[in-house]
């Protein structure tokens, strides 16, 4: 159209930016960005709305702060577009600091701003101030009852924070309500299991998935994840593969290499690692998936536990032939040559560590003090 001099409208580049968001092509987005500048169509929200996107989801959250500043009318659409930006990223205080400034620049709240509110102060595990967003939510959400987005949104803030108790009380009063009754999607039921799984409650987490069943409501693949590691952690070994088992015969579900990490995880803790191999290799020949650091890392584990040195050796090549540069596995590794006193290998291990330029992970722990 540019090159046969047609003339580009709003619908043309929003349309184009779309695109490109699609494709995750930067390089287009910014040449049209020089183009809008240039032709004064930087002056429309919804152009500048489309390149703040664009940007904020190929996590150039500095470009989309840039577009976001040079918008000389902002809405907030092209506000919840950067905010989505500052959560991809991880960027929580950014966020934060974004949604306090709106209310100055004019912009009223919507259920998106919220959402991504809520994920801000999961991932700060803000606890005060997301019962803040909670409370600002029920005085001027009046639908906030057929949000379902909004009330999973609640339960994993407070499942994230800690606040096991809360999250249940949010999700026995979420749902619809339907001829004096409260349905609950298959969502907040994920929801709900995700926060009893996070937090430990491995026991509560199969309680859940059976008062789900009863209800009706058909389990989706996030439900099966969840219970099939709390079948892992409660020893509930045969109950676990029946889980797997019933998700691909009966409900048609297609497992995905969460589910095999996690059923490999069940194996690995009830000591059955030749098994665990085994159901790996299957997974492999049948095409079902990929094999993942994760599952490699449950049978290396486990192999340490159960003292199995050339069966963790090789679970430990096939991690590190997935991700060379993961410092977890190598620490699992060093911790097996020490087992079986291999000095020498732990020494030529560390080298190889030194070389890559890898260092073991500091651990950090959050805590708020005083809101």
């Amino acid at each position: 159209m540019h090159v046969h001099g047609i003339f580009l409208d709003t619908y043309a580049l929003c349309s184009s930016l779309t695109a490109s968001t699609s494709v995750k092509d930067a390089r287009f987005g910014k040449q049209v960005q020089a183009h809008v500048t240039k032709s004064g169509w930087l002056s429309s929200v919804f152009v500048g709305s489309a390149l703040i996107d664009l940007y904020a989801k190929l996590l150039l959250i500095h470009d989309a702060e840039l577009m976001f500043d040079e918008i000389p009318v902002k809405n907030s659409v092209c506000a919840n577009a950067l905010l989505s930006g500052y959560c991809e990223a991880k960027l929580w205080a950014g966020g934060l600091e974004l949604v306090r400034l709106m209310p100055a620049l004019g912009l009223d709240y919507d259920h998106f701003t919220l959402s991504a509110l809520l994920r801000a102060c999961a991932g700060l595990s803000a606890a005060e101030f997301g019962r803040q967003v909670h409370a600002y939510m029920i005085r001027k959400c009046c639908n906030l009852g057929n949000d379902v987005f909004m009330q999973s949104s609640l339960i994993e803030m407070y499942g994230k924070c800690g606040l096991v108790t809360k999250a249940l009380q949010v999700f026995n009063l979420a749902g619809h309500r339907l001829e004096g009754e409260i349905n609950k999607d298959v969502v907040l039921w994920t929801s709900m299991l995700g926060v009893y799984g996070r937090n430990g409650y491995f026991k509560e987490v199969i309680k859940l998935y059976e008062a789900m069943l009863m209800n009706g409501t058909k389990p989706d693949e996030v439900a099966f994840v969840t219970v099939i590691s709390a079948c892992s952690h409660t020893g509930q070994v045969k109950l676990g593969i029946e889980y797997f088992e019933w998700m691909v015969h009966d409900y048609k579900l297609e497992p995905g290499p969460e589910h095999y990490s996690c059923l490999v995880d069940l194996l690995c803790r009830a000591g059955e690692l030749d098994k665990a191999w085994k159901l790996i290799n299957e997974m492999l020949d049948r095409g079902h998936g990929s094999s993942s650091v994760s599952m490699w890392g449950a049978l290396l584990s486990a192999c340490h536990d159960c003292g199995k040195f050339e069966l963790g050796k090789l679970a430990a090549q096939k991690a590190l032939e997935l991700d060379p540069h993961n410092v977890g596995i190598y620490v699992m590794l060093s911790n097996l040559y020490s087992k079986f006193c291999m000095w020498d290998e732990i020494g030529q291990l560390r080298e190889l560590m030194k070389e890559k330029g890898l260092k073991k992970d500091v651990g950090c722990s959050w805590i708020e003090v005083t809101g």
